[in-house]
């Protein structure tokens, strides 16, 4: 099996760190499954770019992601890191283009950079962002590549827009991976996201399931057809739930209520069962065109999950 392995890592923002009731040590117990997913062989670590809790915002500790990606990137030392993913909303683009770059020299060049149209309305109202509509995000994001992939290969970046306006902007050190830091856009859309995955990243997030995979997949070829582009040139990632014991009516029955109600029927194509069916399972996503499939742990503080997923798995 080629398949690459990211983890999801519990940064807060489900409650995945509640029961820790001390800040410093939920950063260092995130920072200790980075470290671990490192040494055990995992390709990547990914962040969620959230202000609170989601669904439901409460008052647990949610690390904000991109001083978290820096931190990261000094706290490991092989493993790729990235966010799965950035809100393009809540930073301008030429902004998080410096940020990125910062970060991919702190890193040695292991940055990816994830990045998504945004959809939590409470949260931007929360901040004070305003919540266009869907449209125009999406808008807003075909600007924001443009404006960050600019600002990555020119030396003084230039982009008019009806959002974004970018006039001789220096980014220096631009960053360390060449021809620039890979990017990745998340989403599913068919009409409108997927094809701006095929004009502008190295990278797409689809589906969360392999038949649903396998269609996102399908039209994003069809796109990249239409745009001349190379479908390989394009870095196919996937994410699901994973919970493995010793058999999978074991894993079913340690799922959380909220959990189980959250995946549904997707318990059937999730990584949820014994060894064996994990390893089929991961097979069925790479045959559907996965290159790489990013895990979010049920139990996601738990060493020994991991160690024992690693040792099943990736060893």
């Amino acid at each position: 099996m080629t398949l690459q392995l990211g983890l999801l890592l519990p940064q807060g923002w489900t409650m995945d760190l509640a029961q820790i009731t001390d800040s410093v040590e939920a950063y260092e117990t995130m920072t200790r499954v980075a470290q671990l997913a490192e040494e055990v062989g995992f390709a990547s670590v990914w962040l969620v770019d959230h202000f609170h809790t989601v669904p439901q915002p409460t008052q647990e500790k949610t690390f904000e992601c991109w001083t978290t990606t820096a931190a990261l990137a000094r706290d490991t030392k092989t493993i790729r890191i990235g966010q799965m993913v950035t809100c393009n909303s809540y930073r301008h683009p030429a902004l998080l283009a410096k940020m990125a770059s910062t970060v991919d020299v702190l890193s040695h060049g292991r940055l990816n950079v994830g990045i998504g149209a945004g959809w939590d309305e409470q949260e931007y109202r929360a901040y004070g962002y305003a919540y266009p509509d869907g449209p125009e995000r999406l808008r807003q994001l075909r600007e924001a590549v443009q404006v960050m992939l600019a600002m990555w290969t020119q030396e003084e970046a230039h982009f008019e827009g009806t959002y974004y306006q970018v006039r001789g902007a220096i980014n220096q050190p631009r960053g360390i991976q060449q021809p620039h830091i890979p990017l990745l856009i998340g989403g599913d859309g068919e009409k409108v996201t997927l094809k701006l995955v095929a004009q502008y990243a190295d990278a797409c997030n689809v589906g969360d399931d392999p038949a649903t995979v396998r269609q996102k997949l399908a039209v994003l070829k069809q796109h990249c057809e239409t745009v001349g582009r190379q479908y390989e040139s394009i870095h196919r990632t996937s994410t699901t739930f994973c919970l493995m014991a010793d058999s999978d009516e074991q894993a079913r029955a340690l799922l959380p209520a909220e959990r189980k109600a959250r995946i549904g029927n997707k318990v059937t194509t999730a990584l949820i069962g014994s060894p064996e069916t994990i390893r089929q399972r991961l097979i069925a996503y790479e045959e559907a065109g996965v290159q790489e499939l990013v895990l979010r742990f049920v139990d996601g503080t738990n060493l020994e999950a991991l160690r024992r997923f690693a040792r099943e798995c990736i060893a």
